[in-house]
């Protein structure tokens, strides 16, 4: 919501938006469309001018397709990435329909809550807030955030105040719901913004509850990097006849990562991983198909010596958001994901993106990806593949037109031995126990030693196989958001974790 974006751009680009509207491109990378105009909207004069002031003048191709229906009554169920001008394509006909029936909520004047934002963190949350506040004066008691993290009387306190606007993380908010702290029953306009962040982060029970206390006749506006078959599954629940705006695609790697192939035993690649970090600069997003290999490909790095990290389904969410927030500041170079944690990875200047594993789906595949040579910037993935998985590879190829770089790994590299046999009747062990042993994560020996420890479990391989394979790292469904039944005890996804969002 930089006014700086608005600077007059050199390339014009006419193929961006699905109408080939003409579209100029931002030095940040934002696009906006050059023969539309806020002006153009059917809004306040009023309104009109708080923009300009604000210094917004053309929208981007979001706000120009979503905007005119929202005003309108629509609903609406975009697909548009974060930073593409999402915000104002929906505050704007809020407040133009708040506007038009009531004033912002003063100490003297209180309002009921007539509209609700949902996001998926504190910081997109407060960035709504911030953006509301500048086209809104006199919005202190007319706007709450409700989240973890801050004071949860004040925020009790500010909804006392009668706000109109109450923008908050699920968690939080299901929190007060639950013990009758906030009264929903008078919104008319409901955003979920980040849908697909939101579900792989857990928050669908806590959407179910927040949806079942708001009015059914509503108007209701969606928004996804993402749109699979199971989130239009859901989303489907909570729109009625919504106007679909799609900006981009996501079914196709961004021409600016440079797509790899390194043909690679299984047994070598730890050491082909560990030579990439030592021949290259940049951090590194790795992706392993299970949560059991993601803990073992971290656990390995940092016996070799690299700063690393993991998150995945069965983390709680305040290890997760660790986990990210050093990864983004630096602190560890190294984050090793499985898919049902990648949509919920938004951190910027990725250099390089590793498929360990391959991926399950192509649309795996490509949401991997998108998280490097993001705004304007380029990035490389690496996709690991072993010779008998040579087709499947070639499969992604032809199912999203694209052409790999292929490579082969050094032969000479060193590799990593595991599953190797063991004598029961010679160590005395019971099998039970040695599982066990093995997923507590008691592994004795470095990555390249020679001579494993016996008890190295026979199932700290799995998940290793094809492209069609099953995906045992969570898939996402009606149920999605929670570990699934292969998960550890004591896992939180849900309940008392989850409101520190």
């Amino acid at each position: 919501m930089n006014s700086a974006i608005l600077e007059p751009q050199a390339e014009i680009n006419t193929n961006n938006t699905p109408q080939a509207e003409a579209v100029i491109t931002t030095p940040t990378g934002l696009p906006l469309v050059k023969d539309v105009h806020f002006n153009d909207f059917k809004i306040s004069d009023s309104l009109k001018h708080r923009l300009a002031k604000a210094g917004f003048t053309l929208p981007t191709p979001v706000q120009a397709k979503a905007i005119p229906p929202a005003l309108e009554g629509n609903d609406i169920l975009a697909t548009a990435s974060t930073g593409t001008g999402k915000t104002l394509s929906f505050l704007i006909p809020m407040i133009e329909r708040m506007d038009a029936t009531s004033v912002p909520s003063t100490k003297g004047k209180r309002n009921p809550i007539r509209a609700l934002i949902l996001l998926p963190t504190r910081e997109l949350a407060m960035q709504v807030l911030d953006a509301y506040a500048k086209l809104v004066p006199n919005a202190k008691n007319d706007a709450v955030l409700v989240c973890g993290g801050l004071s949860e009387n004040n925020q009790l306190d500010q909804l006392d105040r009668g706000p109109r606007l109450v923008v908050a993380t699920p968690g939080r908010l299901e929190d007060f719901l639950r013990r009758r702290s906030v009264n929903l029953g008078a919104v008319e306009m409901f955003v979920l913004d980040e849908v697909d962040r939101m579900l792989d982060m857990g928050f669908l029970p806590a959407i179910r509850r927040i949806v079942g206390a708001i009015p059914k006749t509503r108007q209701t506006m969606c928004y996804s990097a993402t749109l699979d078959a199971n989130i239009r599954e859901i989303v489907r629940d909570y729109v009625s006849n919504p106007v679909r705006v799609e900006i981009g695609t996501t079914s196709k790697p961004s021409d600016r990562v440079e797509l790899r192939v390194y043909t690679v035993m299984q047994d070598q690649k730890l050491g082909l991983l560990d030579q990439m970090l030592r021949q290259e600069e940049g951090t590194f997003l790795v992706f392993s198909r299970t949560k059991h290999g993601a803990d073992r490909i971290s656990k390995k790095l940092e016996k070799l010596g690299h700063d690393a990290d993991v998150i995945h389904g069965d983390r709680s969410q305040s290890q997760r958001t660790a986990a990210l927030k050093g990864f983004s500041n630096g602190k560890h170079r190294v984050l090793v994901a499985t898919d049902v944690a990648a949509r919920g990875i938004d951190v910027n200047d990725i250099a390089h993106v590793v498929n360990y594993d391959l991926p399950n789906a192509s649309d795996d595949f490509v949401h991997r990806i998108g998280r490097t040579g993001r705004a304007g910037k380029k990035g490389v993935a690496t996709t690991f593949v072993m010779p008998q998985e040579k087709g499947d590879a070639r499969k992604l190829e032809r199912e999203l037109k694209i052409k790999f770089e292929w490579r082969e790994a050094d032969k000479n590299l060193e590799k990593e031995l595991r599953n190797q046999p063991v004598d029961l009747a010679t160590k005395g062990q019971d099998l039970m126990q040695m599982e066990t042993r093995s997923w507590k994560g008691n592994d004795p020996v470095s990555p390249m030693t020679p001579n494993p420890s016996p008890y190295k479990s026979a199932g700290a391989g799995a998940g290793n196989g094809g492209f069609s394979g099953g995906r045992n790292s969570g898939g996402r469904g009606p149920g999605s958001g929670r570990p699934g039944s292969n998960s550890r005890p004591g896992s939180s996804r849900s309940g008392p974790a989850r409101r520190g969002q």
